[in-house]
């Protein structure tokens, strides 16, 4: 399992998550047809946390446990901006920003092709201590994409904040820190598979085959016929 040791509150607070995530069916398991991720993995299991936006209770209680989590974790006064990665991140980052009271800017994925050119949208001061959040990390790459254009802007980007993170590739967030970034997370697939283990909502063998993939997924997916190696880090 490759996530940080966390406090009694985390841990609730992940199962909490995780459940709230099962029960609006933003988890989906499909061994026998698996998705290919954006990154390139085959995996048997997707989430969407796009889903969340629908469901005011849901959203509501995900940012309480976000905005508790990440006081503290860095503090209450930690952050000048909060700024959400293209597209799937500004909702996130919207309510993120609203309960710490803070400006918000999102960041593109690249910069768009026309006007200004820009790659983040909205005022971005020099030197502002910028918290990136986005809904999900898989292995962590698209986030290097996003701290990459904060800083190119004179942002100081030392945090980011995800609802998801997948918790399975080995190295993932040591790789981050090398880049200088801290990944903050409220529940993984680990917590989402202690949570529908008990759930019986799932065969017993689409358990065992997902827990095959989070023992080893670089394997799984070449197995599958997807991405087989980390290899966006340079050395």
């Amino acid at each position: 399992m490759q996530t940080a040791s966390r406090t009694a509150s985390q841990k609730d607070a992940a199962i909490t998550a995780a459940r709230i995530l099962l029960e609006i069916e933003a988890v989906n398991f499909r061994p026998e047809e698996p998705y290919t991720l954006t990154a390139g993995w085959k995996s048997p299991v997707y989430i969407d946390c796009r889903k969340v936006i629908s469901y005011p209770r849901a959203r509501t209680k995900i940012i309480d446990l976000a905005i508790a989590l990440i006081e503290e974790q860095v503090g209450f006064t930690g952050f000048d901006s909060v700024a959400g990665g293209e597209t799937a991140g500004i909702p996130y980052a919207a309510w993120v920003a609203d309960r710490l009271a803070l400006p918000m800017q999102y960041v593109r994925k690249k910069p768009k092709g026309f006007g200004r050119m820009a790659q983040i949208e909205g005022d971005l001061h020099p030197a502002q201590r910028v918290l990136l959040v986005e809904d999900l990390a898989t292995d962590g790459s698209s986030k290097i994409t996003f701290l990459n254009a904060l800083r190119e802007a004179g942002a100081t980007c030392e945090h980011a904040f995800v609802v998801f993170y997948y918790g399975v590739f080995q190295n993932a967030l040591k790789d981050l820190q090398k880049q200088g970034l801290t990944l903050h997370f409220l529940t993984t697939w680990w917590d989402v598979l202690d949570v529908a283990d008990t759930s019986g909502k799932f065969s017993r063998q689409t358990i065992s085959d997902v827990r095959s993939f989070l023992h080893d997924p670089i394997q799984w997916s070449a197995t599958h016929g997807g991405r087989d190696a980390i290899d966006w880090v340079k050395p």
